[in-house]
Parts: structure tokens; sequence; C-alpha cells
């Protein structure tokens, strides 16, 4: 038999009826203890529920499309050999900024100065001849008219005289021709710009039949970026924008351009829309548009791929919400909203586009309502039509400061003790 057993069964009935009076006095006790150390008293209501909330604002907000695109140079010229012969030399530095007419390269010019020269002497000889066919038509000019010599000598004499002065005329085209030529010898930039590698090396021969590469220019300020945005997103905002709804961002038919690098961050620099496209691409159903974007520094370069942030248009009294306090279904865009007594209700709102980590609502809000951000879990935990306490909403990363400080308060009240 256990000894509990044996125990119970030895003890006295009153010994028994003794230990649980005293037991109940330990129990009532200790509950009295309890209320007096601060708890909460019977029948007492809880706190309200803390949400965080913001308040709604109306203005000019911009509509913001970010699309991919392209850089290219704003201008590029291809270095060609316009004279055929030898390259003797490279006169610049690949890789190197040139000025428009700046030599870049000698090409061996000793065939075409022989040219010139040739020339030269031709244009001497066709004035010699005008000088002797000029010469004779003026003396047979008072001859005729004393019928010393006939007139169709006279007559000779004249035709000559036009045929020296067109051989003359011949002689200067060619010495002009021939300096031409001569000129090309020395390939020049035809613009500034950044110069690349050079295609020939000196000894080879160009222009032999066509005009030889020997280098391209682009010009790399400022710098085009191409992109493509959906017609039918083009044909909406043009729809908008004649009811009403949208105005124009920069006024006239301009758009702020923004560039987004590869990795993410901003160019500081803003860009500003030339032209879009007058025809839709048949097979993509998109419309090319090209922006200019200042490049003094040279950090933007020639076929590098980024994100252009396109700024069309404005919504007029419209408001922007964070992303998170936007419940999006198929029935419809919805958010919390928290009147002045602290009631929650639901209400459809309309949702325009994006803005960074934010929505634009174009219509279901007022200017002044509070639209919960966070704590919709808390609100699953009491009954509905509860009143809640509004508390202004602060993004994770300006609230994990203060959360980390009063987390540390408890620790070193607890080390103190």
């Amino acid at each position: 038999m256990p000894m509990s057993s044996v125990a119970h069964t030895f003890l006295p009935p009153k010994f028994m009826r003794r230990q649980s009076l005293v037991g109940v006095a330990v129990l009532s006790l200790f509950l009295a203890g309890c209320g007096k150390g601060g708890g909460a008293p019977a029948g007492a209501a809880p706190p309200p529920v803390q949400v965080g909330v913001v308040a709604v604002t109306q203005g000019d907000v911009g509509l913001v499309t970010e699309l991919p695109g392209r850089l290219e140079a704003s201008r590029i010229a291809q270095v060609r050999a316009r004279a055929a012969g030898i390259l003797q030399k490279r006169l610049f530095r690949e890789g190197s900024d040139v000025k428009a007419g700046q030599p870049l390269f000698s090409i061996d010019a000793a065939p075409y100065a022989a040219a010139v020269a040739s020339a030269k002497a031709g244009q001497a000889r066709a004035e010699a001849n005008l000088a002797q066919a000029t010469a004779l038509a003026e003396r047979y000019k008072p001859l005729v008219e004393a019928n010393a010599v006939s007139k169709q000598e006279y007559a000779n004499a004249v035709a000559a005289q036009k045929q020296a002065e067109a051989d003359v005329a011949v002689g200067k085209a060619s010495v002009q021709t021939a300096n031409i030529n001569l000129s090309y010898a020395a390939v020049t930039a035809p613009i500034s710009g950044r110069i690349g590698r050079s295609l020939v090396t000196e000894g080879a021969l160009v222009g032999q039949g066509e005009a030889t590469q020997l280098a391209v220019i682009q010009q790399i300020n400022p710098m085009y970026v191409n992109f493509t945005q959906s017609a039918s997103d083009v044909m909406k905002l043009r729809a908008a924008m004649a009811g009403g709804q949208f105005k124009r961002a920069t006024g006239g038919d301009s758009a702020s351009v923004r560039i987004v690098l590869e990795d993410g961050t901003e160019y500081s620099r803003p860009g500003r829309l030339l032209f879009s496209d007058l025809t839709v691409d048949a097979t993509t159903g998109q419309i090319t548009l090209r922006a200019e974007v200042p490049n003094p520094d040279g950090q933007l370069l020639p076929g590098l791929y980024v994100r252009v942030r396109l700024e069309q248009a404005q919504a007029t009294n419209a408001m922007t919400l964070p992303q998170q306090a936007v419940t999006r279904t198929a029935q419809g865009d919805t958010v919390m909203v928290v009147d002045a007594d602290g009631k929650v209700s639901s209400r459809n709102i309309k949702i325009g586009s994006s803005k960074g980590t934010q929505w634009v609502v174009l219509d279901g809000l007022k200017a002044g309502e509070q639209v919960m951000v966070d704590g919709f879990q808390k609100l699953q935990m009491i009954p509905p039509g509860t009143p809640v306490k509004a508390v202004p909403w602060t993004p994770a990363g300006a609230a994990a400061p203060a959360a980390s400080a009063s987390s540390a308060a408890p620790a070193a009240s607890a080390a103190a003790k």
C-alpha cells in the first residue's frame, strides 16, 4: 500500500478539516495580494488597439512610368580615307576627345602634290594662250573697220579669244580639284567627340577602290536614350489629358525624364523628351520614344542598358498612399478609413498608377481623412465596430531606431536590479 494512502488512512478527521481551512486562507491572501499589485480591476475595459494611419493630402501628383531603354551617342561619324595611298602617321590618342577639324591621320601626299603642280602648269599655259588670242582680237578690231582685214578673220580671232578664256577656267578648276585631293591626304575629324580605337595601322594601303574606314567618333554629350512605350498606354494618357483629368508635366509637349542606372541609382541630371514616333510597330504594338540627357562628365556610355522614369502628365487633386495600405482584389481596390471616433470602415478607391512605393489615388478619399497603414491583424482580435486609437504611421526604417531604444530600456532596468 502506498505511503500516502497509509497517511490518509491514519490521519484523524479533525486534522484533515483544519488543513483544508488553512489552504483556503492562503489562496485568498494570494489573490488579495495580486489585486493590490496593480492588476486591472475586475470588469475594467481593455485599452483601445493602436493602429498606424496617414492623413490624406491632395495636390498635383506626377504620373511616372518606368520603361527599359538603351543609351546612344547623339552624333556618330565614321572617319574614312577619301584619298588613296599609304597611311604614314596616326596623329591622335585612342579613346581621347577630339575637336572638329583636328588632324587624325596622314596619308602619303606626294602624288597629289604632283597633280597640283601639273594642274597649275596647265592653267599657266591656258592663260598664255588667252593673252595671245586677246591681243590678236584687239589688233583686228580697228582693221576690220577700215576694211584692212576681212570680217571672217576678225570673227575667228574673237572666237579664239573666248576659247582661250574657257581653257583658263578649266585650268583653274583642275588646280582646285588637285588641291582638294591633296587636302584629303590629311584626314581630319568631321565632328567633335570621343574617338575610339584606330582600325588601321601605319603602312596600310587605304582608299584603294573604296573609302576605307579608319576610326569612329561618337559625341556623348549630350546622350540619347531610346525606349518604347505601349501604344494603348499612350492613347489612354492622351484621352485623359484631353478630358482635363491630367495635365502635362512641364507644359507643351515636353516631359520629365530620369535615368536609373544598372545598379539602381538614379542619374543626377534630368533629361527631356525629344519626340515620340508617329507610327506603331505592327509586331510589338509599341511606340518608339527618344530623350536627351546631358553627360558632361562622360558617366553615361553608348549601348548602356538603363531604366527610364518618364513623367508625361500630372494628376490634379490626386493623393498618394503607401502600397501596403491598399488592398487590391478582382472586385476593386479598398482601404480602411478611421473616423474621428476611432471607428474603422472599408472604402473603395480608384488607383491611377504607382510612384515609387506609393499608389496614386484618383478618387474615393477626401483631404484630411485617416487611412490605416498597419495594424490590420489587431482588428481581427477585437469585435467588429470596436473603436481603435489612431497614431501617426512611420516607415519601417524610421521606426527602427525608436523600437531599438524602447527595447533597450527594459534590459537596462533589469541590469540595474
